[in-house]
């Protein structure tokens, strides 16, 4: 019998971080994931965007999540030897100018603390980007290497066992109030679904709320654009060395494509050909399944009816800026050193638990 303090159920940037907060706490953990190369996590660009969406909102929670995210990637990158984040500046190209007007007529409030770095009222002359009406320069955010990390993380993981490359049956796992045991071989003193949008088929976890949805990118070869800068404009476009950028995204509700699509391809293309005139190539396509939420607020802690079992997920497209402040998180909770936020916690759907969702 093998025994742990915590069993991690997914090695995605949910579940390979908490994963990582706890052995760096000095807790045995072990961690099954079939290693799926098409996963949500292993498919993004890894973008951190203070600010985002049409409505040129703060994200949520932003001046935490941020520089905690930079602090805990930059902590990896010496661990490991290797690069994974880059900070660098997001240029928003403005679509028009009634745009341009309504985001410079709520600079006045200052809304956006100092994550946005400045305006241009006319095309600041980037080097192969087409804005004739400018943009706005936002600061502090940057891009993860999700992949590169996670291979890593996972390297390291097999080499030292505490990593399984192998698909978790919930079938097999036996629940008390003091712990787990999972196919007569492991036990443990807790348990953790890091899932992602799989936790959809879950039979503890199926009553959450979860929305996945189907999200898109492409690579693509362009000489002359310019890599000093994420960019977006109804796409993202994330400079990934060389001449070599990834864009993105799509968002597809239900029912989901089986892999890659020529409208996705074409979509992603046209929203390109708005940014940059330049003639690009297409290198590479892919697909994954986001674990969104109804209320996109990611979802943690304990499962209503089996204390020995929690839930951490729901990041959505925000993984990478998401997962180490709530791996930390959600770890404090687990050491009983602090409360889960309101609007993270599971309790707020524990109305929507069926009869039998308990197991």
């Amino acid at each position: 019998m093998t025994d742990c303090d915590f069993l991690v159920v997914g090695h995605g940037i949910a579940g390979a971080t908490l994963a990582y907060v706890l052995r760096q706490r000095g807790h045995q953990v072990l961690v099954y994931d079939p290693g799926q190369t098409n996963s949500a996590s292993n498919v993004a660009a890894g973008l951190m965007n203070p600010v985002a969406g049409k409505r040129f909102a703060l994200t949520w929670r932003g001046a935490e999540l941020l520089p905690f995210a930079a602090t805990f990637y930059r902590e990896l990158e010496h661990r490991y030897g290797q690069a994974f984040f880059s900070e660098a500046p997001i240029f928003k190209l403005f679509s028009s100018l009634e745009e341009q007007n309504a985001v410079l007529a709520r600079s006045a409030d200052h809304p956006w603390g100092d994550f946005v770095a400045g305006f241009a009222t006319t095309d600041p002359g980037l080097p192969g980007i087409h804005a004739p009406f400018g943009g706005a320069w936002l600061q502090h955010g940057g891009h993860v290497a999700v992949r590169e990390l996670l291979a890593a993380l996972a390297a390291e993981g097999t080499h030292a066992g505490w990593l399984r490359r192998e698909a978790f049956d919930w079938a097999q796992l036996a629940t008390s109030a003091t712990g787990a045991v999972y196919a007569g071989q492991v036990r443990a003193r807790h348990v953790i679904c890091c899932e992602g949008a799989a936790a959809v088929r879950n039979p503890y976890f199926k009553w959450l709320p979860l929305t996945p949805n189907q999200g898109e990118v492409l690579d693509v070869e362009c000489a002359g654009l310019s890599a000093a800068q994420v960019l977006n404009r109804g796409a993202y476009v994330v400079p990934v060395g060389g001449a070599r950028f990834r864009v993105g995204a799509t968002y597809r509700w239900p029912p989901f494509a089986s892999g890659i699509t020529a409208v996705a391809r074409e979509e992603l293309a046209a929203r390109l050909s708005v940014i940059t005139e330049l003639p690009f190539s297409i290198v590479g396509q892919q697909a994954g399944v986001r674990p969104a939420v109804r209320d996109r607020r990611p979802l943690l802690g304990p499962h209503p009816t089996v204390p020995a079992l929690s839930f951490c997920g729901g990041y959505g497209s925000k993984g990478v800026m998401l997962a180490p402040r709530l791996a930390v998180l959600l770890a404090d909770w687990l050491e009983g050193h602090a409360e889960l936020w309101p609007d993270v916690s599971l309790q707020r759907y524990q109305t929507l638990q069926s009869v039998g969702a308990g197991c």
